[in-house]
């Protein structure tokens, strides 16, 4: 307040103030105090999901390891390795939990704790000593980097590694920078001074890191097709063709396979239109019957368990008439677009594509066979006509209409941001205006080369280009928080594609924080 004598009613008017400022601080307090608490239930919830995934997948593991051996048993060894770390850990960090919440009681009507009365962190001050950490603090230092090291020991396949990366870089416990610039030791960072209700939500989240790590591992193990596979009568044979439609006389050549390959999965016998090769596949060589739908069947068999377990499959395939007909399509979607380029593929069964011509208004190649660009121009549709030279030289011709639509009109964004964006002015004076194609299934590049810009009781600005200029600063410096700023009038153009302006770019609004 400022100096000098005053008199009693401005003193009486300074006091108001404060006692409405710490009002506000103490509704503030006590709304994200609640919001950290409402985190830690959410990662509370999820940590008793996770465990009982968890469980039940390394039940499916023993009891596939137990019935097939080999590979299974080794995944399941090494799952178990992971479970004993993780359980360690996870049970350590439920310790410090309960060391966090001493002192506060859980509510007997809802079952939860006080989280607007857990604005102290004290329960925790046996962590820290000076710009150090104490025999505790070392201590949980000390166990974080022994779940690390357990974890490396434990999984030192490669197919691990992505799993061990992302565990160094949650549970790095080396100096963290501040918003002085400053290094802080891990845990000062992350935890003092904070309220206990943000101390148990973040080591709810180490619960949550560890469990989604270990269930990472028992996936890898085996993958869960395999995980779920408990015997040989589970597998699906599969009939593998090289093609799915044949002329007549033509030969039909593929392989059937199980589902799940494994190269210590191989048949005792087979039955059918081939032979085994070395590999357990089954290599389908037979001429093609008569035009219409034709089956394969036959028989696999397996020695499980001493006992032969035979393995029926069955497949279909299609001969059809030598070609009159192209097969054209959109790449991506059935219409073509005005402003971008539409990839088109064109193919005429049976017609080798250096046989294949293709026309149509904007149509070029694109340097591959069968491969095409179009770039439709004015009207509302457009006609592809196909031509196919066949071996015997006659010719075979066909054609499709594709509609012509203009792009849709994009989305204003302001630091990416669609909506209702919000964050405090500085944020909003270095930020970019620009737009964004939603649900649009092309990559396009868009500038946007004016907007207008509008304060809740501020004249309109119009600016050039996509940032806010010096006016712009000037009325946003009036502004309030929970002042809504709004961008519009937004005029976006094609990256590449001249002066030609897109429609109407929806506006975006600024809420001042």
């Amino acid at each position: 307040m400022a100096g000098g004598k005053l008199t009693p009613r401005q003193k009486m008017i300074n006091l108001m103030y404060l006692v409405f400022i710490a009002m506000l601080a103490m509704n503030m307090s006590k709304e994200v105090l609640s919001a950290f608490g409402l985190m830690n239930e959410k990662f509370e919830s999820s940590n008793s999901a996770a465990t009982a995934s968890n469980e039940q997948m390394l039940s499916s593991l023993d009891q596939k390891a137990a019935e097939a051996k080999g590979e299974f048993a080794m995944a399941a060894g090494t799952a178990h390795k992971v479970e004993t770390i993780t359980k360690e850990f996870f049970n350590y960090i439920s310790t410090l939990k309960a060391d966090v919440v001493k002192g506060f009681e859980v509510d007997k009507t809802t079952g939860k704790l006080p989280y607007e009365s857990m604005d102290k962190g004290d329960t925790i001050d046996n962590w820290f000593t000076g710009e150090g950490y104490t025999a505790k603090g070392n201590e949980i230092i000390a166990k974080i980097d022994k779940y690390k090291a357990d974890m490396k020991a434990a999984l030192t396949d490669k197919k691990y590694s992505a799993i061990i990366t992302e565990i160094d870089n949650k549970f790095d416990t080396s100096d963290v920078k501040n918003k002085e610039g400053l290094k802080d030791k891990y845990l000062t960072y992350h935890f003092k001074g904070f309220p206990a209700v943000a101390s148990v939500a973040k080591l709810s989240a180490w619960q949550n890191d560890v469990q989604k790590a270990e269930s990472d591992v028992y996936s890898a193990a085996l993958g869960k097709a395999a995980v779920a596979a408990a015997s040989y009568s589970n597998y699906q044979a599969i009939v593998v063709l090289d093609k799915s439609a044949y002329f007549q006389g033509e030969t039909v050549t593929g392989k059937v396979v199980l589902g799940r390959y494994d190269e210590n999965t191989k048949p005792t016998s087979f039955s059918g239109p081939g032979k085994i090769d070395a590999n357990g596949q089954a290599i389908i060589s037979m001429t093609a019957g008569g035009i219409g739908e034709q089956s394969i069947n036959g028989q696999f068999t397996f020695l499980e368990d001493g006992k032969t377990i035979p393995l029926k499959f069955s497949g279909n395939y299609v001969v059809v008439p030598k070609p009159n007909s192209a097969t054209i399509s959109a790449d991506k979607m059935n219409v073509v677009y005005r402003g971008v380029v539409n990839p088109i593929s064109v193919s005429f069964a049976g017609v080798a594509d250096n046989k294949v011509v293709v026309s149509a208004p904007g149509l070029s190649s694109a340097g591959k066979a069968g491969k095409y660009n179009m770039s439709p121009g004015t009207g509302t549709e457009t006609t592809i006509v196909v031509t196919g030279t066949l071996p015997n030289g006659s010719t075979v011709s066909d054609k499709k209409t594709f509609r012509i639509k203009g792009i849709p009109s994009p989305t204003g964004t302001i630091r990416g941001e669609m909506g209702v964006v919000k964050g405090p002015k500085s944020n909003l004076e270095v930020a970019t205006v620009g737009a964004k194609l939603v649900d649009f299934d092309f990559e396009v590049g868009l500038d946007v080369v004016g907007f207008n810009l509008k304060v809740t009781g501020q004249p309109t600005i119009v600016v050039s280009g996509n940032k806010l200029n010096a006016q712009c600063k000037s009325v946003l410096s009036k502004a309030g928080r929970g002042d809504q700023v709004t961008i519009s009038e937004i005029n976006t153009k094609l990256v590449g594609a001249g002066s030609y302006l897109l429609p109407r770019t929806a506006p975006v609004i600024f809420e001042i924080q």
